[in-house]
């Protein structure tokens, strides 16, 4: 059996944002509405954004986003408190502008540092339907 690579998943953590950009709910939607085109992909669905209580723990609370789009999801947690933004870019396509994506959330929210992590997803996808 003939397999493909499915896709690519970006992991980013980005550290020492602006608190404020970082609280922004208005941003956090405009970064889900905004970033599947200029990536050219296409959503499903409009973007959610929820708000994030402080847990006790390790969470103190922030904005939780997501938008389903085609080629799989987006998704963006922030953390004002700890100036802290954790995101994924999941897409079936193969050839991802990563450093489009990192210089985006960088510009976005300010970030003084960023740490990412690149996953090549279904490394066994069949290449052709297996009815």
């Amino acid at each position: 059996m003939e397999t493909v690579n499915f896709g690519e998943h970006l992991t980013i953590d980005g550290y020492g944002g602006n608190s404020a950009k970082l609280n922004d709910r208005n941003l956090v939607e405009k970064c889900l509405s905004d970033l599947p085109a200029k990536l050219d992909m296409h959503t499903l669905s409009v973007p959610v954004v929820y708000e994030a209580p402080d847990n006790q723990l390790k969470d103190p609370g922030g904005w939780s986003g997501f938008v389903v789009i085609a080629e799989s999801h987006i998704s963006i947690h922030t953390f004002p408190k700890r100036r802290f933004v954790s995101a994924d870019v999941y897409t079936c396509v193969n050839g991802m502008d990563t450093q489009f994506i990192l210089d985006y959330f960088k510009k976005t929210f300010e970030l003084e540092d960023i740490e990412t992590n690149f996953i090549k997803r279904g490394t066994r996808y069949p290449a052709t339907n297996l009815e």
